[in-house]
């Protein structure tokens, strides 16, 4: 048994501790947050980002790449609640209305997907992956109602 069991603590306890924020500063945490997420680690990414979120709640960039995150980490609900508030904050924010309709997507909300990626698609109409994600959100609803 390793001392930190020992100690009765669990392992993602161990260490720093838990809900100890991370080394360094906010911009430090949203700049490692992006490199993991590039990097592909979401789930590293994500926990960076929220406790840059938590710290900077009115930075719309720090939300967008913690929404980024969580979607890439399949907590969709998650993403979905972060790209919500940044198309509510930024109306005029295609990213967080593509984003807000692949996440209700994956949800399986097809109706809110279509109209999410339709805002997102009359905003910014030269992105083909925001086309190809309304017309396979568009197939879906068509199929469900066939059948």
């Amino acid at each position: 048994m390793s001392e930190d069991e020992d100690a009765g603590l669990h392992p993602q306890e161990a260490g720093s501790g838990a809900g100890q924020p991370p080394a360094g500063e906010v911009y430090d945490w949203y700049v490692r947050g992006l490199a993991l997420l590039d990097g592909g680690s979401p789930e590293a990414a994500a926990q960076l980002l929220e406790h840059a979120h938590l710290q900077e709640p009115g930075s719309n960039s720090i939300r967008e790449a913690l929404a980024r995150a969580l979607f890439d980490a399949r907590r969709y609900v998650a993403a979905g609640e972060q790209f919500a508030e940044l198309a509510e904050r930024e109306p005029d924010n295609d990213y967080a209305r593509f984003g807000l309709g692949l996440a209700r997507y994956r949800l399986g909300e097809f109706d809110a997907a279509v109209s999410h990626l339709s805002m997102a698609v009359a905003m910014r109409p030269g992105r083909p992956e925001y086309v190809q994600a309304l017309r396979e959100a568009q197939a879906t609803v068509k199929a469900r109602e066939e059948s």
